[in-house]
């Protein structure tokens, strides 16, 4: 019994092990990501023999890349945030969130005239949206980190009792 237990906290700390690594790597390369767009070419359409891209309404795509990264990198970033956060006021969170969507997709939306220039009527469904989707994977997350705090205690419960039990055992064969 106890080797099946060893096996299933091996996966899962191996689990969290590589969640924790691609997070951290995130976090660390998410300066570097500010500047992705700098390796795109400055003109208004980039073909590749996979595909062919446009910049749209921007002037190049060099300037849509810029936009998008410089919106996409603070939106991961806050988005660790709010999934790891335990404080009380994780929520207010949401807030910077839900208008780095909008602004993304507004970046990602062709027909956008005007880029940055966020009307709040327009910004209460993307943000209910929004908050409705990260409330239920914070869930989901909550519920799955509160498993591995409440397995690792029992473990460490189980090996505070096997201790006192042997210490009692040695004690008992001196008696």
């Amino acid at each position: 019994m106890t080797n099946s237990k060893n096996k299933l906290s091996r996966k899962d700390s191996g689990l969290s092990l590589l969640t924790g690594s691609i997070i951290l790597l995130l976090i660390i390369i998410s300066p570097y990501l500010l500047y992705v767009y700098q390796y795109f070419p400055d003109t208004e359409t980039w073909e590749t023999p996979i595909f062919t891209f446009k910049s749209g309404v921007f002037p190049s795509l060099f300037v849509f890349m810029h936009a998008v990264f410089s919106k996409l990198v603070p939106l991961i970033l806050l988005l660790i945030w709010f999934i790891d956060s335990k404080s009380w006021w994780f929520h207010a969170i949401a807030v910077p969130i839900s208008t780095y969507m909008f602004q993304l997709i507004s970046v990602l939306n062709d027909g956008a005239q005007y880029v940055d220039e966020v009307e709040f009527a327009y910004s209460i469904p993307v943000t209910s949206i929004v908050l409705t989707i990260l409330y239920l994977v914070r869930s989901k997350m909550g519920i799955y980190i509160s498993a591995l705090h409440i397995q690792e205690e029992i473990k460490r419960k189980e090996e505070e009792f096997e201790r006192k039990q042997a210490l009692l055992a040695e004690r008992r064969k001196y008696m």
